[in-house]
């Protein structure tokens, strides 16, 4: 049986695995998605068609996904 000294608080143990996303990957997803939403509410602002605006916004975020990846630093 362990004891634990009173005064000392229990520590845990260091995480056995990686994080699903690195910092890297969650700054450039979450930015691509602020470009994609801004992209697609405005594309619905002018066209006033939710296809077309949901269209733009992928396409939006696919693509400052792609040039964000190079541009954010590691």
């Amino acid at each position: 049986m362990t004891t634990i000294p009173s005064g000392s608080a229990p520590t845990s143990p260091p995480p056995d695995r990686e994080p699903l996303l690195t910092i890297h990957a969650a700054v450039v997803l979450v930015m691509a998605a602020i470009v994609g939403a801004t992209v697609g509410v405005l594309t619905f602002f002018s066209a006033g068609n939710g296809a077309a605006a949901l269209l733009a916004g992928l396409t939006g975020f696919g693509a400052s996904a792609l040039g964000l990846d190079k541009v954010v630093g590691r």
